[in-house]
């Protein structure tokens, strides 16, 4: 087993290119172990919570319009919160926003990386249980956002066929089924 912690690569210099709201865009010059150089595009995003809202044997997911790939698409409920004081508290947050769901009972399931090869997000997953409904509250970039309960084989069907296909919505079920099994 590799020790995960020392870096194999060295940071030489680093450039912010671009930075918003919402992301940084970092150029950074690397020494290789090998001691060639290069260079290292990195895209710095807030952390986020995604939360898997099931009741009846099913989900509740959320569809929108995806600017960056061109066409909507439908996910569990997900988000970040400036200044939120922690990851669950960001899984509440964006649970009642998207969906007007509350949820009694939020099981974090894990936390994973969200790009690892030019992202240093990461996101944490909650299952969200014992579900009250409300009226959403969506920020205004949500406005053309829907949402509709699933049957877990419909979710699954859904993945299949490619109507689901966030990475981060695929990735914390797997760490629900996991969740299940143990």
């Amino acid at each position: 087993m590799t020790d995960t912690q020392s870096p194999t690569i060295r940071t030489l210099d680093s450039t912010v290119v671009y930075t918003n709201a919402w992301m940084t865009v970092r150029e950074d010059r690397i020494q290789r172990p090998d001691g060639s150089h290069g260079i290292y595009g990195v895209l710095q995003q807030r952390d986020f919570a995604l939360v898997i809202p099931m009741e009846n044997d099913g989900f509740h997911l959320v569809e929108e319009y995806r600017y960056p790939i061109g066409r909507r698409a439908w996910s569990f409920p997900q988000g970040s919160v400036a200044g939120s004081p922690s990851p669950k508290a960001t899984a509440h947050t964006e649970l009642a926003e998207e969906t007007g769901l509350r949820a009694a009972s939020m099981i974090h399931l894990g936390r994973l990386d969200n790009s690892h090869g030019t992202s240093d997000q990461r996101f944490d997953a909650f299952l969200a249980t014992e579900l009250t409904p409300g009226a959403p509250d969506r920020e205004h970039t949500e406005q053309d956002m829907r949402q509709d309960w699933v049957t877990r084989a419909e979710f699954e069907r859904m993945i299949r066929r490619g109507a689901v296909t966030d990475s981060g919505s695929i990735a914390a079920y797997t760490l629900l089924l996991l969740h299940e099994r143990s």
